[in-house]
């Protein structure tokens, strides 16, 4: 990784930015994304226990990606679609995955949103890791491809590839490297694993 190029990026940051993700100017382009409500939300309604209602669960995280800005306008009514078509066991599993993703055996739940997914090609990274994203901000990472490979090649990382099929390995590498630049840069810009994905978004991308 080439840390004199993310600490040029730090500094042009925090010259048009002081006071980073707490600059006004950034602070009313957070207010669009509504990111605190939709963690909120996803927090008290897509808990360890919300797998006992099956059918609460999907309509919590059909109204989560509804109102997300992270997945975009074309995917939306894919993911809606593919879950009005599921019958009661492929919802059941579709939760049973998306919980331990969340709350338990991270890999087995990962493989098993990918699993039904791919069954309807819709096996995406926004689709895979938006509930997460918002579930727990500072620990998941949201993979959007645009932005990830632009991070990997513009901090020229060595040993991470991207690849467009969701994979738990490629996750796990993606966030180990958000992980690893958290403590090199300034509090400022990693409020959260968004904050630091964006702002490397804006400088690096």
């Amino acid at each position: 990784m080439n840390i004199n190029k993310l600490k040029a990026a730090e500094r042009e940051f925090l010259a048009q930015y002081p006071d980073g993700f707490e600059d006004e100017a950034l602070i009313k382009i957070a207010k669009r994304h509504n990111m605190s409500k939709h963690v909120a939300f996803a927090q008290e309604h897509i808990g360890p226990d919300s797998g006992s209602n099956v059918e609460k669960a999907i309509a919590n995280i059909v109204l989560l990606i509804s109102r997300s800005s992270m997945v975009s306008f074309f995917e939306k009514p894919k993911f809606k679609d593919l879950v009005a078509r599921l019958d009661a066991h492929q919802k059941a599993f579709l939760v049973d995955s998306m919980l331990p993703l969340i709350h338990g055996d991270q890999q087995s739940g990962f493989d098993g949103v990918v699993d039904i997914l791919r069954q309807e090609k819709l096996a995406r990274w926004s689709l895979t890791t938006f509930v997460p994203a918002y579930y727990a901000p500072n620990d998941a990472v949201f993979v959007k491809p645009t932005t990830a490979k632009g991070i990997i090649a513009g901090l020229e990382v060595e040993g991470l590839v991207y690849k467009p099929q969701p994979t738990w390995e490629f996750y796990q590498g993606y966030k180990a490297l958000i992980d690893e630049l958290k403590p090199q840069v300034d509090p400022r810009l990693s409020p959260s694993n968004a904050a630091i994905t964006g702002f490397l978004m804006m400088t690096v991308v």
